[in-house]
């Protein structure tokens, strides 16, 4: 499994209040896909580069669902409630390496984190690639 990263940007969006993680909460996340290596000073959709929408890729990528977030004893775990899935369909998608999180609702798109797969990925057509989400740990946690 990828390990998540945090763009350095996260920390001073959740002070600013660009992220409302809460439980039943109307901000849309989203993971893209993308073959550009991610830099912890990105901080917005699209950089690095979104792959181009075709063959069974929406541009802007998939929704992680409904949020469950929470916190125990000072740490706060968010949960989306489903996994970013792919299914390439009339050609291939890729290739990519990373993926990455972040809040669509906002007016700027910030970005949260993403994953690196170790190595490019390219879903042949009728292939599948989910991400699975930590449904025990979250996406990430705050403490």
């Amino acid at each position: 499994m990828a390990s998540f990263n945090k763009f350095y940007c996260f920390v001073q969006d959740v002070a600013s209040a660009l992220h409302d993680m809460r439980t039943g909460t109307t901000h849309v996340y989203k993971v893209y896909l993308t073959n550009t290596a991610p830099v912890a000073t990105n901080a917005v959709y699209n950089t690095p580069a979104d792959l181009p929408p075709g063959n069974g890729y929406a541009g802007g990528g998939n929704s992680i669902g409904a949020i469950t977030g929470a916190q125990t004893a000072g740490t706060f775990r968010l949960v989306g409630e489903s996994d970013p899935s792919w299914t390439a369909s009339g050609g291939s998608i890729g290739p990519f390496q990373y993926a990455v999180l972040y809040n669509s609702t906002s007016a700027t798109q910030p970005l949260i984190g993403w994953w690196d797969y170790g190595v490019p990925v390219t879903l042949t057509n009728g292939n599948t690639f989910t991400i699975d989400l930590d449904q025990a740990n979250g996406v990430l946690t705050l403490q």
